[in-house]
């Protein structure tokens, strides 16, 4: 197991994602950085609750912050935001036993890139971390399932996705559409998301990808088209 202080392999520098823990069960801690450490992530250090994570992840920079939610002091969710100030660069995945709808909405309002319940296959866990990496969302399932709905039938039909572009998009490349409809800017998304500008760049570049679109105004007029239709 990798503790803050003892170097990463030479090799590893620079090369393996970084990642920080954040669960207040010791054994948890050390079985998922077992697990990560053998499909060569870099565990960068460990925290036991919110403030502890917000000072860990402001000074390790780490590429990912893997949150429980259900700690003493301040929780994950109080602290998510806050992590996402004190490292700006890095994403968040909370990894939680909680299921309901309305933690997975404060960690998504909160900024948080994934959201995986501690139900999930070791395995599974470990794809969901590389896709985060790479700029995708990370959700178990059965939230993703909820939080698709929600997104696609919104409060009313103004902010509601038409199953035709949904189906075609990642949870996040779907809220940065629905943020682009709202006439936001690239640094206003980012903003709002607590994500950097380059990834709303990146998630934008892809959605348009997907829709067959050549800018944003084209996206949103084929948003516009499907919600008439």
């Amino acid at each position: 197991m990798t503790l803050i202080g003892i170097a990463c392999p030479a090799d590893k520098r620079g090369v393996a994602d970084r990642i920080l823990i954040v669960d207040d069960h010791p054994l948890t801690r050390e079985a998922l950085a077992a697990l990560l450490e053998q499909h060569d992530f870099w565990v960068v250090g460990h925290a036991a609750d919110g403030e502890e994570a917000i000072a860990r992840a402001r000074l390790l920079q780490p590429d990912v912050v893997l949150l429980d939610l259900t700690m003493p002091g301040l929780d994950g969710l109080a602290a998510l935001p806050r992590i996402r100030l004190a490292a700006p660069d890095c994403e968040v995945v909370v990894l939680t036993a909680s299921g309901t709808e309305d933690d997975l909405m404060s960690a998504i309002r909160g900024g948080a890139a994934g959201y995986l319940l501690k139900t999930e296959p070791p395995g599974k866990i470990v794809q969901y971390l590389r896709g985060v990496v790479q700029g995708e969302a990370a959700l178990s399932g059965a939230v993703a399932r909820r939080l698709l709905d929600q997104v696609r039938h919104g409060q009313g039909r103004d902010s509601a996705v038409p199953d035709r572009i949904a189906e075609l998009l990642s949870t996040r490349e779907l809220e940065v559409l629905l943020l682009l409809d709202e006439h936001l800017g690239t640094d206003q998304i980012a903003a709002r998301l607590y994500i950097s500008e380059h990834t709303v760049r990146s998630h934008v570049k892809s959605l348009l990808r997907k829709l067959g679109a050549s800018s944003r105004r084209e996206a949103l007029e084929q948003l516009s088209r499907a919600r008439a239709a």
